[in-house]
């Protein structure tokens, strides 16, 4: 496909997950009723939960999660490639991935990706982190060949992380996708700048659904969704923390010239390290 429609769908996701739930079928069914032929939501898209202990009290294995199911089935009835940013999911041992699903437009899953790299800072205002208490980090850089092109995926923090987004690029990637539920301290500093970064340096478009706004379990994101151009021009951006369907029309077409303009993908060359004094 040339010219697709893609749509984030920017979430206050709260301790509920049934509350979630109805939200995201609300707002997937607005996009798709927009004409989206893509449609992404953030990171932790079922429940925003910061205590641990409530978190394992809801949190449900793959095959029986209910977001899974209906995601599934969403993007079946509305024939869209949905892509759930992220939602916790209770493994065999006990922790949680940070998983993300992408599923075609029969419901079939083209692709799941657990995010690799976690969240363990303090804050220059005292908020402190530590997602590997709870989350067991993921070990493989995914993309996922498609009709509408190849999307590579990640999850929020990754995003500091621009050898993942180099190794998707390269290996064919030309849509990047960062769902996040970035902090308003970090997300104020560094998430037009990064998201723009990840986009130049590969030649391709970066999308990102985030969550926004102040949630039931006491923390504070920043919002402002995104959809970027390979030159890094900002396309379209929710400009809010407040929930909403963020539309736009990306020519794929633009990628290759991108690259053929600055061809930094295949320019690159193999170096050592000396270290002097």
């Amino acid at each position: 496909m040339t010219v697709l429609t893609a749509a984030c769908v920017q979430m206050r996701s709260g301790r509920d997950p049934q509350d979630n739930l109805r939200d995201f079928d609300q707002m997937v069914r607005q996009a798709a009723g927009q004409g989206a032929h893509y449609v992404q939501t953030p990171e932790m898209t079922g429940m925003l939960e910061r205590s641990r202990d409530s978190l394992l009290q809801k949190v449900r294995a793959e095959q029986s999660d209910p977001l899974v199911a209906q995601a599934a089935g969403l993007a079946a009835e509305l024939s869209i490639h949905l892509h759930i940013g992220s939602t916790a999911i209770l493994l065999d041992d006990g922790k949680v991935a940070n998983r993300a699903f992408l599923f075609g437009p029969d419901g079939s899953l083209l692709a799941r990706y657990d995010k690799i790299h976690m969240f363990d800072v303090d804050l220059a205002d005292g908020e402190s982190w530590r997602e590997s208490r709870t989350y067991s980090p993921g070990e493989a850089a995914v993309v996922a060949k498609t009709a509408l092109g190849t999307i590579g995926l990640s999850v929020c923090y990754d995003l500091r992380f621009p050898h993942l987004f180099k190794t998707q690029a390269q290996a064919g990637a030309d849509i990047l996708t960062v769902p996040a539920a970035f902090t308003r301290q970090t997300g104020e500093k560094h998430w037009h700048t990064l998201l723009r970064a990840r986009a130049i340096e590969n030649g391709a478009f970066v999308i990102a659904a985030a969550q926004g706004g102040q949630h039931e379990d006491g923390r504070e994101t920043y919002g402002h969704s995104l959809i970027v151009a390979p030159d890094g021009a900002i396309i379209a951006d929710a400009g809010h923390d407040e929930p909403c369907v963020l539309m736009a029309d990306i020519d794929m077409s633009a990628v290759a010239a991108q690259r053929a303009a600055i061809p930094n993908l295949s320019n690159g060359r193999d170096f050592t390290l000396q270290v002097t004094g």
